[in-house]
């Protein structure tokens, strides 16, 4: 316990030396003591550099956050309800779904004509759009949650319609300009730094929902560790736990993606990366130590993605493969084994 305890503290300590070192960079080189006096609303020296700070790098960083533990969380979920150490925060579709709900709106708007397509290219239509589609396939995944007893059918199903709503975009991009084409790539790229205060609220509601939901699982996805059979004769209510962990993952998954976009890796490569340094398999551990991995993790990439001493920012989705994929086949080369 000791040693938990020293690894909890050593997360939370690099946690908050990553949210300062992401605060500090920027395109704009602001020193780090006027950094941490924009925090705290002391006297700085440029007011612009507070309005920089405080208005633009600080949601971006809790956005960072909040994605990096949401993600790392709906995926340690998902690896342990349909014991598969590939399945991630989209497995269900929600991530398709909401891609077909943004597609509609940037490539199928010119249907509409006029005034209608230049609505439909808001910020929030978006947001709305991208929920909606992920709500969709949640409600479908839900309904066939409880006509359905085995949990890798519900797997099946879920990757279904993944690939049903991945082949509704393709045809919308061949029918699609290449402006249309653009935006929609764009989108897809991720983004974490377009967020305000506002939004950055209503995010952090859906995430603190989720996790919620996720703490009253935790004993019952211990007991599925050792398999449907076993946690059946422990009293677990398989259905109505395996509603609460969908409902948990598409309340954090969908959300992310409705506002900051679709993000690879994180909720895949986290939760081994966490149980390859954390010897234990009981959730009441993983679930905060994935949290904070997560976080930590997203809040470093984004770093790098900001090009610092450039005013360049690269696709955040890129860089959480380029520089996470590499660190946990490092890893699972090193321990020569996969902790599941």
């Amino acid at each position: 316990m000791k040693n938990l305890a020293t690894y909890f503290w050593i997360g939370i300590l690099v946690l908050i030396l990553s949210i300062i070192l992401n605060i500090s960079l920027g395109s704009v080189s602001i020193p780090l003591d006027e950094v941490l006096k924009s925090i705290f609303h002391l006297d700085v020296s440029k007011e612009s550099w507070q309005i920089i700070v405080v208005d633009y790098r600080l949601p971006k960083a809790f956005t960072a956050i909040l994605v990096g533990s949401g993600l790392a969380l709906s995926g340690l979920l998902m690896q342990t309800l349909f014991r598969n150490p590939l399945a991630g925060p989209y497995v269900l579709g929600l991530s398709s779904g909401a891609s077909l709900g943004v597609a509609l709106v940037l490539m199928g708007s010119s249907l509409f004509g006029g005034v209608a397509a230049g609505l439909f290219l808001s910020k929030w239509t978006l947001v709305i759009a991208s929920s909606l589609g992920s709500f969709l396939v949640l409600l479908a995944i839900l309904g066939a949650s409880f006509r359905i007893k085995d949990t890798m059918a519900l797997l099946i199903i879920g990757l279904m319609f993944a690939s049903l709503t991945a082949a509704v975009v393709s045809v919308l991009s061949y029918f699609s300009s290449s402006q249309q084409l653009q935006q929609y790539v764009f989108w897809s790229f991720g983004s974490l730094g377009d967020l305000s205060w506002v939004e950055v609220g209503i995010l952090f509601l859906f995430w603190l929902s989720g996790i919620i939901l996720s703490i009253f699982c935790i004993k019952n996805l211990n007991s599925l560790l050792l398999g449907e059979h076993y946690a059946k004769s422990l009293g677990t209510h398989l259905k109505r736990n395996r509603f609460l962990v969908i409902l948990a993952t598409s309340l954090i998954a969908g959300s992310i993606t409705a506002f900051a976009g679709p993000i690879a890796f994180i909720g895949l490569a986290v939760p081994h990366l966490v149980r390859q340094i954390l010897p234990s398999s009981n959730h009441l551990i993983l679930v905060p130590a994935v949290l904070i991995g997560g976080a930590i993790l997203m809040l470093l990439c984004d770093s790098i993605a900001q090009l610092p001493g450039s005013g360049l920012t690269l696709p955040i989705n890129a860089i959480t493969s380029l520089i996470g994929a590499p660190v946990v086949i490092w890893l699972l080369v090193r321990k020569k084994k996969l902790l599941f």
